[in-house]
């Protein structure tokens, strides 16, 4: 439900409120609300330039710094943290928190640029790599520099407790998934043990992120992230897996259909548009490959899109009694995190 000014007005002119609490009403929303990401010009500033800054030390770091050797590296980007962390602090203080969680981000993200100085400077870093290409190829040695990123990145979020803080523990958790297999393969990994990885760690990354998520629902939403990364992995090596009969594609159609159905009832729009676009792949399939000279399959699926709609008009007349017996038979913690989301 999107409270907005305008509708407070209008309840007001109803004679459900008067003018006064209408406008006292607004302005404690406005208040309760302010620390929540929205689609805002000052959040979309806060945003742009907190990931500019993070790119620069991370996607976007070019073979220049490399001049600086090990030992320059590890001292500048401890140098750059120490200034993340200034800021950081000055920013809480001002209860300015999404700026004050971006900078944290950014000091937790210069943390495998800090571990390949120092490797570097200790002379224990393969000669065969560079730090730019952390974020574009797999390999094993990675390893070092992604454990030390979870560490602080845990220390940092548990200090500072911003819900940004997550992003670079889940890409972390992600990468991680594909290193490991790297070391356990002894670096040959085929396209096919890629999207097998890909799908079970993006699997477990859901997991991961439903738990945080009925933890953690009443203080910040914590799991967004995971959920994120999860899902991108999850849907990605799930539609590149490989499959010549019917049956496998319309499992696969289904398995879409039910994030969309799990994206509506934890208000994750993650799964829904993964989901859509899989469903949107598979009728493009049928359409062009199955039924591709079938006059009825335009029709089937008109009256498909209708049947659907007359699904949603009675889900709208019915949802509220459904919802609460449904409910009812779920457990505690899975029924407030779900009550949370309304």
């Amino acid at each position: 439900m999107d409270v907005t000014k305008k509708k407070l007005n209008d309840a007001a002119d109803e004679n459900i409120i008067t003018p006064l609490q209408a406008e006292a009403l607004y302005e404690f929303l406005a208040a309760q609300s302010q620390d929540e990401p929205k689609f805002t010009f000052t959040h979309v500033l806060y945003y742009l330039g907190g990931l500019i800054a993070i790119g620069a030390m991370t996607l976007f770091m070019n073979l220049g710094w490399e001049l600086f050797g090990g030992a320059g590296i590890f001292w500048i980007s401890v140098l750059y943290a120490a200034v993340g962390l200034k800021i950081t602090n000055s920013l809480t203080a001002k209860g300015l928190a999404i700026p004050a969680g971006i900078s944290a981000t950014f000091v937790v993200c210069l943390t495998p640029l800090a571990i390949y100085g120092l490797q570097q400077w200790l002379g224990v870093w393969p000669e065969d790599s560079v730090y730019r290409d952390y974020h574009r190829y797999i390999r094993w040695h990675w390893l070092y520099m992604e454990l030390g990123t979870l560490a602080i990145g845990v220390i940092v979020a548990w200090k500072y407790k911003y819900p940004f803080l997550v992003m670079p523990i889940a890409v972390t958790l992600w990468y991680m998934t594909m290193d490991i297999t790297s070391m356990i393969s002894g670096g040959d990994i085929s396209w096919e043990l890629r999207k097998l990885v890909s799908l079970y760690s993006g699997l477990l990354m859901v997991g991961l992120a439903f738990w945080v998520d009925i933890r953690s629902h009443r203080k910040a939403d914590y799991a967004f992230w995971i959920y994120m990364f999860g899902v991108i992995a999850f849907w990605g090596g799930l539609s590149s897996q490989n499959s010549n009969d019917e049956l496998s594609k319309f499992i696969y159609f289904c398995i879409n259909l039910l994030m969309i159905g799990v994206g509506v009832m934890l208000v994750r729009r993650v799964f829904v548009v993964f989901g859509a676009l899989g469903m949107c792949g598979y009728l493009g399939y049928l359409a062009y490959n199955v039924f591709k000279d079938s006059l009825m399959f335009p029709i089937a699926l008109t009256a498909i899109g209708l049947g659907i709609i007359y699904i949603g008009i009675l889900w709208q007349k019915y949802e509220k009694t459904i919802t609460l017996k449904s409910r009812l038979l779920l457990p505690v913690s899975l029924r407030e995190l779900l009550e949370s989301k309304r």
